[in-house]
């Protein structure tokens, strides 16, 4: 028996989410068949910089924005790995509080790499001393996704 193939035992079986237990914001979908964010962030590290998968990924919510909730950040397990998630053509906005909520979502993760000379610049718009800018050396790789759809898990204990 080849010991690097997963056996399929009940414990590694993705559990069926009860999306009605969800709030839905952009396109509706099914979750019969999701990753979980260790299983995303292996995906990510998988895909070479410039790819692109389509998926659907059960995550935590780490951030929003806080201006219009057009932007999230969803933990992919790992030290500092986040996935920047956007909303397909800004059509629906998740809540400003959704931080700390389970998140499902839809579409297309994509990896990034953002050069050393765009990582400077941003430094410079954000004030960053002649020293901070020039400590800049290496170029660094971001994961983002487009959501066509996100079900958020309606969080009573939170209040």
């Amino acid at each position: 028996t080849n010991t690097n193939e997963v056996e399929t035992t009940e414990e590694n079986v993705a559990e069926q989410i009860d999306l009605s237990q969800y709030e839905n914001f952009g396109a509706s979908f099914t979750a019969d068949e999701y990753l979980t964010m260790q299983e995303m962030q292996e995906k990510y590290h998988a895909l070479e910089v410039g790819d692109s998968v389509e998926v659907t990924f059960l995550s935590t919510v780490n951030s929003v924005c806080q201006k219009k909730g057009c932007w999230m950040k969803l933990d992919l397990g790992g030290e500092d790995e986040l996935s920047f998630v956007r909303f397909k053509d800004y059509e629906f906005f998740v809540p400003k509080d959704a931080e700390g909520a389970n998140a499902v979502v839809k579409g297309w993760a994509h990896k990034e790499e953002i050069s050393v000379e765009e990582l400077r610049h941003y430094a410079k718009d954000a004030g960053k001393s002649d020293e901070e800018i020039d400590a800049i050396t290496e170029p660094k790789t971001e994961y983002t996704f487009l959501a066509e759809g996100v079900f958020l898990k309606k969080n009573e204990d939170a209040e």
